[in-house]
């Protein structure tokens, strides 16, 4: 994964803990500054590392930390050089899904080492969303779950994400409420 990561989860930590808790983390990770320069690819060990420590420290429970991180991740790039990236991806949820690949494409074309995600809007079904995951790392449904949150939120929406495991993906669902009448 990517410094990028690593300072977006440095930052959440500050937002909602103290600089005690963030030391307590880097003691627990053994990761020093090196590994936060954001345009660095790192080994995907590192960045389980931190999160590894940042659960064990703060005792959150993984899935709820995954979560919140992949909320705030989308507040995180929405304020740093990426912001345009994300803007020219869609200014709404189905087209900015429906883009994710291009835009990972773009980011990988600056960041050659990056291995990045797969993204397929599978379906539309009224105002509800299914898109098909692929990665080659596993575990991280939490994280996607808060990304499309983060989304729904980033839109002005409201839903309900969920997820099922398929033989060769796994399948998110973005049932979004019904838009009241202005």
């Amino acid at each position: 994964m990517y410094g990028m990561i690593h300072q977006a989860a440095r930052q959440m930590v500050h937002a909602v803990a103290d600089e005690a808790t963030w030391s307590k983390i880097l003691t627990a990770s053994g990761l020093h500054e090196e590994h936060f320069i954001s345009a660095q690819t790192y080994d995907d060990e590192v960045t389980f590392t931190l999160i590894g420590a940042i659960q064990s420290v703060t005792e959150i429970p993984l899935d709820e930390l995954l979560s919140a991180f992949g909320r705030y991740w989308i507040e995180f790039a929405a304020s740093t050089s990426y912001s345009s990236v994300l803007e020219m991806a869609g200014n709404d949820l189905e087209t900015l899904l429906e883009n994710l690949d291009r835009m990972h494409t773009s980011i990988k074309s600056t960041m050659p080492d990056a291995d990045m995600p797969s993204f397929y809007v599978s379906r539309v079904e009224g105002r509800d969303l299914y898109i098909e995951y692929r990665s080659s790392r596993t575990g991280l449904e939490a994280f996607v779950k808060g990304l499309l949150e983060g989304l729904l939120d980033r839109f002005d929406d409201a839903g309900e994400v969920s997820f099922v495991p398929r033989a060769d993906h796994v399948e998110f669902a973005v049932k979004r409420e019904v838009a009241e009448a202005a």
